[in-house]
């Protein structure tokens, strides 16, 4: 079982990072995710994705000033919660918790999306959205006290500064044990290269979890070497990025020292989607053991890749 723990379908361009090209739709992703994508040597598919909206565009609803709360909310959900009602298979809604519409407001929305559409994830944006998650404590407290009584997977996108240092989510994830954090991004994004530090917190704090995506390839070997086989979940923030780049980081894995550790394929497995699937209650699966098996899976016959080794 393959789940991307990061994707951003839209019926527009994103208004943060105004990509080039036609809007990333839920039929381009579901292209996308279909593949096929070679796992040491077997075609795979990204079986299922938690999707959200970009994150950009959850802030021109409140700064136009033209809608309420609930309806900047509902506004900027509109299009991933038809993508994730069209395709249950594929798609896991992914709530987008933002407390300028209003605490109350975020808060109740965060409950009725999980509650009456099934979304089983929370995105805390604090750059985006410019607020300190160490300090705007009456904004952060409200809703992971509502994720704490639903039992809703957190994701702190990390990376950036001044407001998603990792460590600044530190106080308020020691102060919620019973939620599970997942730091997005490794902690590497545009304003800096902090994966150190979901590492770090990930070793020390039972309910922090590592997202692969964007980290640098040497680190995540070397960090799997002493996280917890179950702390590792794999995300491919697409777009802007390609998914396949981020699979091949862990695949990569599964090679010799010192560019791999000899890791196993179901342990491989685990990080690619099996550790989140227990997370949010959804079945788990073993790697396909043979080039027929996979094919079988994908539902479509495809012509072998040559396997690069690594010496």
């Amino acid at each position: 079982m393959i789940i991307d723990t990061s994707c951003y379908p839209t019926d527009q361009v994103d208004l943060a990072w105004w990509h080039d090209g036609e809007p990333y739709t839920t039929d381009r992703l579901l292209r996308t995710m279909d593949g096929p994508y070679f796992v040491n040597g077997k075609p795979r598919r990204i079986d299922m994705a938690f999707v959200q909206p970009p994150q950009g565009n959850t802030i021109y609803t409140w700064t136009d000033g033209e809608l309420s709360g609930p309806e900047s909310i509902d506004k900027y959900h509109a299009y991933v919660l038809g993508a994730v009602q069209a395709h249950p298979d594929r798609l896991i809604g992914c709530y987008v918790y933002n407390p300028r519409c209003g605490v109350q407001a975020a808060v109740e929305g965060l409950e009725r999306y999980v509650k009456q559409h099934g979304f089983k994830m929370v995105q805390m944006q604090a750059n985006m959205h410019a607020y300190r998650p160490d300090r705007a404590l009456d904004w952060v407290r409200p809703c992971f006290d509502k994720c704490a009584e639903l039992g809703v997977l957190v994701k702190l996108h990390t990376g950036d500064g001044p407001y998603s240092i990792p460590t600044e989510w530190v106080p308020m994830i020691k102060a919620y044990p019973t939620v599970n954090f997942i730091m997005a991004h490794f902690g590497v994004q545009t304003g800096g290269v902090y994966c150190f530090e979901p590492y770090q917190w990930a070793m020390e704090l039972p309910n922090v979890y590592c997202e692969s995506g964007w980290c640098l390839q040497s680190r995540i070997v070397e960090f799997a070497k002493t996280l917890p086989k179950h702390k590792i979940l794999y995300g491919s923030d697409t777009p802007p990025n390609e998914p396949g780049m981020w699979l091949r980081l862990l695949e990569v894995l599964c090679t010799n020292p010192p560019q791999g550790l000899n890791l196993d394929e179901d342990t491989l497995e685990d990080y690619l989607g099996n550790n989140v699937a227990r997370m949010v209650g959804l079945p788990t699966s073993p790697p396909p053991r043979s080039f027929e098996e996979a094919c079988q899976r994908l539902g479509r016959q495809v012509e072998p890749q040559p396997v690069i080794p690594l010496y």
